[in-house]
């Protein structure tokens, strides 16, 4: 290891980029960053419809597919994650939301002390440059852009009409810690260009002579000095290299990536480990389980006007038009992406708190990112917020350039069907109710035959698909499949922090990627604190469960 820093960095993505500028900001800490990928040259990686153009890219996208999961006709499930600086900031849905009050306040009350809704919301406002203007709970110094959709759209509007006829608000804030609402969403967009995390925070910090930046740099494993993190192996150009971290190893790989990472390095389940010959550091059993992911139950309808973006793509006209307009003013379909509209509410919770997410789209495909249907086309695609079940990541060799086993077993808990059929039939009272009902055609996708729970049930085990938002893999807490405390230092070793979706104990109520940058932000200033005051950084003493765990495991 003959290039030393004070941080090392793993994954330029949502949080790394984050943690590279804030960790180098004040100039007293040297920053190395490791990247897998490339850096965001590719132009469709920064016009915000240019999502299509990523969705399958192989330099650009991971490209990851899940085990068959049985809950879902042993489909395997394709799982597009970022590769490259932004990571998933650089090729998701551009939608801004942080989830619910109830969310993070739940963080807390399971024993993670300082994430709490009223505590994480100060680190939301510092990351925000909200065009809707400063307010309690909105930031508007931050980096990272979240614009209102100024255009109105006709089909959008009467998606909104309908949810109000049935008694959902219209907003303009989902942001504000009670979701409750029908509305446009904002985006992670600015002047018409995607503001991913390598726009707002990683290329103002590039010319910065403490920060280091490795593209194409895949990392290995952690190195370790008995259970001391000290250094990240990497393969770049085709050489095995390695750096060493005089302070701390963080990784941000994500949440299929960090676990593996971790598994690969000697820190998780014992017996993966000895599987594959890993030397093990430490036994956690709990790195890579506890798998959540949203999933989208996709409906799809024939307009009766040629007034949706399918219509745009489907005309050599309408799309050179749609070009002009983005190359001329930023504006139109090209700066907007997929997603317009937004409605959460409840249909099936007896908290009473919205359940589940709807992404209204104005244009229908077989597939996210798939080529639109010839005809005039659109899609409500509702999700679960808070789904029960649960899945795992496990490595599958000791290769780090194999992609890990992913199984998230969708539908496996009572409740995640119950809601499913539920989204679905409350969909269909959307489309029954005006000013929407006008506009449609017919149901496309599953279509009037599909009626019956058990029917419906099955369309959604043929049909759903990821949100992308896997989280939950390198737990937050003390319980006894708990990775990271509440500070995101791995339990059992020193020197070695998770910072990324992964640390997640319940997945949030919406769409991820503004939650990991509050995350981030968070994590920075905790690991600021500790380098200006060491006695922050000793362990909090484990409870007698994670004693007795680790006793056993050890």
């Amino acid at each position: 290891m003959s290039r030393a820093y004070d941080y090392v960095v793993v994954g330029a993505g949502s949080a790394g980029c984050v943690l590279a500028n804030r960790l180098s900001e004040n100039g007293r800490y040297s920053v190395c960053l490791l990247e897998a990928g490339p850096p965001d040259r590719y132009l469709w990686i920064h016009i915000p419809i240019g999502y299509a153009k990523t969705m399958f890219h192989p330099v650009y996208n991971w490209g990851f597919y899940t085990d068959p999961d049985p809950g879902m006709h042993d489909r395997k499930i394709y799982w597009p994650r970022g590769r490259g600086f932004g990571g998933c900031s650089s090729v998701n849905g551009l939608i801004y939301i942080r989830g619910q009050k109830a969310d993070y306040d739940a963080w807390a009350a399971a024993g993670n002390e300082g994430w709490s809704w009223d505590q994480v919301l100060p680190y939301f406002r510092r990351a925000e440059h909200n065009d809707l203007g400063a307010g309690p709970t909105r930031g508007t110094e931050g980096p990272l852009w979240a614009s209102s959709i100024k255009a109105r759209h006709p089909l959008t509007e009467a998606f909104i009409g309908a949810a109000n006829r049935l008694g959902v608000p219209r907003v303009d804030d989902f942001n504000s810690g009670d979701q409750e609402g029908v509305g446009y969403y904002q985006l992670t967009t600015r002047n018409g260009l995607r503001c991913s995390t390598s726009v707002a925070y990683l290329r103002p910090a590039m010319g910065r002579p403490n920060l280091t930046v490795e593209s194409n740099a895949h990392a290995e494993k952690v190195l370790f000095e008995g259970t001391r993190a000290v250094g990240v192996q990497y393969r770049q150009g085709g050489r095995s290299l390695s750096v060493r971290a005089n302070r701390e190893v963080i990784l941000s790989a994500g949440a299929l990536q960090s676990p593996q990472l971790l598994q690969l390095s000697g820190v998780g389940p014992r017996e993966l480990l000895q599987q594959f010959g890993i030397p093990l550091v430490h036994a956690l059993p709990g790195v890579g389980e506890n798998l959540q992911d949203h999933l989208q139950i996709r409906l799809m309808y024939e307009c009766t006007q040629p007034i949706t973006t399918n219509d745009d793509l489907n005309s050599l006209v309408r799309k050179m038009r749609m070009g002009m307009q983005w190359l001329l003013t930023r504006t139109g379909p090209l700066a907007i992406g997929i997603n317009q509209g937004g409605l959460f509410t409840n249909v099936h919770s007896p908290d009473g708190l919205p359940d589940i997410q709807y992404h209204f789209g104005t244009l229908s495909a077989d597939s996210a990112g798939g080529s639109v249907h010839p005809f005039s086309g659109f899609t409500m695609s509702v999700c679960q917020l808070r789904p029960q079940s649960r899945g795992y990541v496990r490595i599958k060799s000791a290769d780090p350039m194999d992609a890990p086993s992913m199984q998230p077993n969708y539908l496996s808990a009572e409740l995640d069907r119950q809601t499913a059929i539920a989204g679905v039939r409350y969909t269909r009272k959307l489309a029954e109710t005006e000013p929407l009902k006008s506009l449609i055609r017919r149901e496309y996708r599953p279509g009037p035959a599909c009626e019956s729970d058990a029917e419906i049930l099955e369309f959604c085990r043929e049909y759903g698909a990821s949100i992308f938002h896997p989280s939950g893999t390198c737990k937050m807490g003390n319980d006894p499949l708990a990775v990271v405390d509440q500070r995101l230092r791995v339990h059992g070793v020193q020197g070695l922090r998770v910072v990324d979706c992964s640390i997640m104990p319940t997945l949030v109520s919406g769409n991820t990627n503004v939650p990991v940058v509050m995350i981030a932000e968070k994590a920075s200033e905790m690991i600021l604190e500790e380098a200006n005051q060491p006695s922050l950084s000793q362990r909090v003493p484990l409870t007698s469960t994670r004693a007795e765990l680790e006793a056993q495991a050890s």
